[in-house]
């Protein structure tokens, strides 16, 4: 990977504008859509001409935080206007431009596996394509930000260093976590992605005084968390949850399900589920904690 000079950009609270281009074959796909997934409002081939006006509309709309536009080369020849346009574009926008390649014998693995004809035809050999590509995307790869080599990326690999590379501070970045209470007699939730059955602790429900109330009472969550089992579990899985979830968000998961279920989804779920929750945005992650049986209905 290599990362260009270029000249300063405007500041100040504008828009930003990432421009994704490339070989085919190379990745761009992948980048546009983990863009998306970051929050990006993304594009993908449009036509050069349109481009100054794409961004116009991102500086204009209140709703556009951040855009993403894929450009290559089934532009033809309108792709030689790019650089005069992006170099216009800097002057009145936040832009990026990130260029993509890989090596040529990746690159024909790569059509060979997905069977997908290169974009400039089949008159001639993926190979010969490739070549008239790069001479076509030279000047455009002269004036990228960044160079990246997706040679040896897989696409989870690609996926981590883009989100690296654009996530900054953006809160739309990180994964959403919603924390869940069921009751094993209702079924399990169906989205769930992770479950944990904690019918193995006491019950409140055999209380008089707590039967008609949930885990989030003072008194009934004070109650299940007294015993020892309970406070191990907690400390036992938070520390699971802290070691899974970054590998979740480097596979590129948008959403995780963590359901707990005891029998009725009234007092240890809702207990549990309220306390994980606690715990998970202490640690600092985007965290909503839903009781789908309690209070009953």
């Amino acid at each position: 990977m290599a990362k260009s000079e270029s000249p300063a950009k405007p500041s100040g609270p504008q828009p930003e504008l990432v421009i994704i281009t490339g070989l085919s074959g190379s990745g761009k796909g992948t980048v546009l859509k983990c863009l998306e997934d970051l929050g990006y409002y993304s594009v993908d081939n449009l036509p050069t001409s349109l481009i100054p006006k794409f961004a116009e509309l991102t500086k204009s709309s209140p709703s556009i935080v951040s855009a993403a536009l894929g450009v290559d080369v089934r532009e033809g020849d309108s792709l030689r206007q790019f650089p005069e346009i992006y170099s216009r574009l800097r002057t009145e926008l936040r832009t990026t431009l990130v260029f993509l390649e890989a090596d040529d014998a990746v690159l024909i693995r790569r059509y060979s596996e997905t069977r997908r004809p290169h974009p400039l035809g089949k008159q001639v050999s993926v190979a010969q394509n490739l070549r008239k590509e790069r001479e076509m995307l030279a000047p455009v790869r002269a004036i990228a930000d960044y160079v990246f080599d997706t040679t040896r990326f897989n696409v989870h690999e690609l996926r981590e260093v883009i989100a690296e590379k654009f996530r900054g501070a953006r809160e739309e970045s990180k994964l959403l976590i919603c924390v869940t209470s069921f009751g094993y007699r209702h079924g399990v939730p169906p989205d769930s992605d992770l479950v944990f059955d904690v019918r193995f602790l006491p019950n409140p429900n055999y209380i008089p005084e707590f039967k008609h109330l949930t885990g989030r009472h003072p008194s009934v969550a004070r109650y299940i968390r007294s015993f020892p089992q309970t406070r191990e579990f907690v400390e036992r899985i938070t520390q699971l949850l802290v070691y899974l979830i970054p590998h979740y968000i480097r596979e590129g998961k948008s959403y995780l399900t963590i359901s707990f279920g005891c029998t009725g989804g009234q007092h240890r779920s809702v207990m549990m589920a309220s306390e994980i929750r606690k715990r998970l945005a202490r640690a600092g992650y985007k965290v909503k904690e839903v009781h789908r049986d309690s209070p009953r209905k």
